[in-house]
């Protein structure tokens, strides 16, 4: 599975597209789909300033259960997912994933299924700072399968 996933991290420091495409350059790839998550300047109306992302320490093993998941339910050749955690500004990357498959169809559907099972499984808390003073924690629905001491 590792000759698969080949790159999953958190990480404080700024996103690279480049090598996350690179991470997933196979010859045998016929389709290779991408997906850049940023930070927006509105949510839900509210206009946002700053967004910090908080993650749980078991963070990087459940990423790992997620995409070895997405590889064995794909033909996946190649994958990789990256988050930030910390404070991000408007525009700043916060999460890049990338899977390369044989064909277009299978890498849309394994980026897509990739990106939806890591923001639904993987217990990353957002805090949205609001123009007007206000903040919202999101993503706290992950407090439940969080490992219990």
């Amino acid at each position: 599975m590792d000759d698969v996933v080949r790159l999953l991290a958190l990480r404080e420091t700024a996103l690279s597209v480049d090598e996350v495409l690179d991470a997933v350059r196979a010859d045998a790839a016929g389709g290779t789909d991408l997906f850049v998550g940023t930070v927006r300047a509105a949510d839900g109306g509210r206009p946002v300033t700053e967004l910090e992302y908080s993650a749980h320490p078991s963070a990087e093993g459940v990423l790992r259960e997620v995409a070895e998941r997405v590889a064995k339910d794909f033909p996946v050749i190649a994958l990789a997912a990256v988050h930030r955690t910390g404070l991000l500004a408007i525009g700043d990357r916060a999460v890049v994933v990338a899977v390369a498959c044989p064909h277009r169809a299978e890498a849309f559907a394994a980026c897509r299924r990739l990106i939806d099972d890591l923001k639904a499984q993987v217990p990353i808390w957002k805090r949205q700072v609001y123009a007007d003073g206000g903040e919202e924690w999101v993503g706290c629905a992950h407090d439940e399968a969080l490992p219990r001491s």
